[in-house]
């Protein structure tokens, strides 16, 4: 199995959990089992690796559209959505900050840029000191040179 086909297992499996988590176990609570809700999980599956595809594979344009989408149902909220760094660690976390970068902020803290990364804070440190990432006049990090790291690692990790 390749690379991408592993990715894209993961992030269905996890869309799935999500949808598990935080939309059909309270349908179970509140309206108990059935043949309807488990029609309805048969088909949350096939929609989860349908995201999972536009995520990974389609526009930029169509992964912040499925990811916004994604976002304002399974976190409803007046707030702004502003996840804790362990949610970058995710595989969604992970393609969001990949394909969108943070879906409300220009500059994240060293914690934050480091979940998006995979390293700790003092590897954070370490890159900016490098140069290798870029600091916000406000303080923190830059998404963007985040998701340009990113890319570049991506880039080397496929022989680009």
């Amino acid at each position: 199995m390749s690379a991408a086909d592993r990715e894209h297992r993961e992030l269905a499996a996890h869309l799935l959990q999500l949808l598990e988590r935080r939309l059909f176990d309270p349908l179970e609570i509140l309206l108990g089992t059935g043949p309807q809700l488990d029609e309805l999980r048969d088909r949350a599956a096939i929609q989860a690796a349908a995201w999972a595809s536009d995520l990974l594979d389609d526009t930029e344009r169509q992964a912040a559209h499925t990811l916004a989408r994604l976002v304002g149902t399974l976190w409803p909220g007046d707030e702004v959505f502003d996840p804790p760094a362990s949610w970058w660690r995710t595989p969604l976390g992970q393609v969001a900050v990949r394909r969108v970068g943070h879906p409300t902020a220009a500059a994240v803290t060293y914690a934050v840029a480091g979940a998006m990364l995979g390293v700790t804070r003092q590897g954070v440190h370490d890159l900016l000191t490098r140069g290798k990432l870029d600091r916000h006049p406000d303080g923190g990090v830059t998404v963007a040179s985040v998701r340009e790291r990113l890319r570049l690692r991506e880039a080397a990790y496929r022989g680009w």
